[in-house]
């Protein structure tokens, strides 16, 4: 893997997106997402092209919003918008709108700063036309975490270090725990070693970067 390009979403979304019309009825949604194990679906037109998303959250505003044994009744957040949704019959009712959507090219950074802006959970994936190609959540995203320290080690010297700073391999040693990574040694630049510390940040799987790097000129002094 290339150091200058970090994972795309088309590498950690689900391809196999299961999706519902807005005619959809209640019970055949909670059938959806019982069947294929999943906490939110899709709701898309004739083309393909998202609608909407109607999740677990969605469905229980219907039970939420029934009376209890004492035939007393709260009303839900955002009344009467809620009041609305628990009431709904089928998909187009229950759905929530608009939809937050990434492209398949896209870095991972750039989905997760998309989920993070815009506060949610998962993020429809589209081609150029629109339609629905698959969907990516929180969990896919932080599988980049779970690659192993040595394989971040080897990209950081190999890439970065010698193939990027054009460093041979006794100037700055490399260790990874956990994700960690630890720089230490010396090069001749101070801009050099802050180089060093930016890209191997960029790294996949990095969660941060100890930077012990000495240099012999400051080169940043104005």
């Amino acid at each position: 893997m290339s150091v200058a390009q970090h994972s795309t979403v088309s590498e950690v979304m689900t391809r196999d997106v299961v999706t519902i019309s807005p005619d959809t009825p209640f019970k055949e949604i909670t059938s959806v997402l019982t069947t294929h194990g999943i906490s939110a679906v899709p709701v898309v037109d004739t083309r393909g092209v998202p609608m909407g998303l109607v999740s677990e959250a969605d469905l229980l505003r219907k039970p939420a919003e029934q009376p209890d044994r004492c035939g007393e009744q709260e009303a839900p957040p955002g009344w009467p918008h809620e009041r609305a949704k628990a009431r709904a019959e089928n998909a187009a009712g229950l759905m929530t709108t608009p939809v937050v959507t990434a492209h398949a090219d896209w870095p991972v950074p750039q989905a997760a700063r998309t989920m993070d802006r815009h506060r949610v959970r998962r993020l429809l994936v589209v081609d150029e036309t629109d339609r629905v190609i698959g969907i990516v959540s929180r969990s896919d995203l932080l599988r980049v975490f779970l690659r192993p320290d040595e394989e971040i080690r080897e990209e950081i010297r190999d890439d970065v270090l010698k193939g990027m700073l054009r460093l041979g391999g006794t100037e700055v040693q490399v260790q990874v725990h956990d994700g960690v990574v630890t720089l230490r040694g010396e090069v001749g630049n101070r801009s050099t070693a802050q180089i060093a510390e930016h890209l191997a940040n960029g790294v996949d799987g990095v969660v941060t970067v100890r930077p012990l790097i000495d240099y012999a000129v400051d080169d940043m002094v104005a």
